[in-house]
């Protein structure tokens, strides 16, 4: 229904700057069929937590003197991504664990100890093995985990995601979400046709 063009335009909206070769792609560009960095994925990601905000990335938020003589500061910039109603689709689909419960099982993406948080959870893997994706997050915050060798050969053992990169995300965000209040999603949603 959408198309390459739409496909590779949404994915621009959303941050994603380096599928710039439009001849590469086919149809499976929507399944995960091209190349990005991992900040930008955890940054388009973010829209969805944001309620279809997008906002600018930084990874500094303040450089100051020893004086306290602000050199650099970060200043919030955001963009309508996408409407409020589908990041809150997403959100739903994403977080529905008795959905997932078929691959991962019945506690495959839940994190011990933090029962009432809500964590909608990604995951990809390619068909050579090379890459596994882990991306979650809370109405708080995003974290990515890329799993892989950083020469681009295959894993061994074929390296899911499951299997590579989701105990590596779950360890992380135990860890986190120690220090991250409660947050939940919005669930009105409506469609407007």
């Amino acid at each position: 229904l959408a198309g390459i063009n739409d496909s590779l335009k949404t994915a621009m909206d959303f941050g994603i700057t380096t599928l710039t070769e439009r001849s590469r792609y086919g149809l499976s560009l929507v399944l995960g069929g091209g190349e990005v960095k991992l900040a930008e994925l955890v940054n388009a990601y973010s829209v969805f937590a944001e309620d279809g905000l997008k906002h600018k990335q930084s990874f500094i938020l303040k450089i100051a003197t020893a004086k306290n003589k602000v050199l650099e500061e970060y200043h919030n910039q955001e963009d309508v991504v996408i409407e409020p109603q589908y990041a809150r689709l997403i959100n739903d689909i994403l977080s529905d664990n008795v959905a997932r419960t078929p691959l991962y099982g019945p506690t495959g993406l839940l994190i011990p100890g933090f029962p009432d948080h809500q964590i909608g959870v990604k995951t990809g893997t390619t068909n050579d093995y090379r890459d596994a994706w882990t991306i979650g997050y809370t109405p708080s915050f995003v974290v990515g985990v890329w799993a892989g060798n950083n020469n681009n050969q295959p894993m061994v053992k074929k390296g899911s995601s499951i299997l590579a990169a989701v105990p590596i995300w779950k360890a992380f965000m135990q860890e986190a979400l120690k220090n991250i209040p409660v947050g939940y999603w919005v669930y009105n949603i409506e469609i407007r046709r």
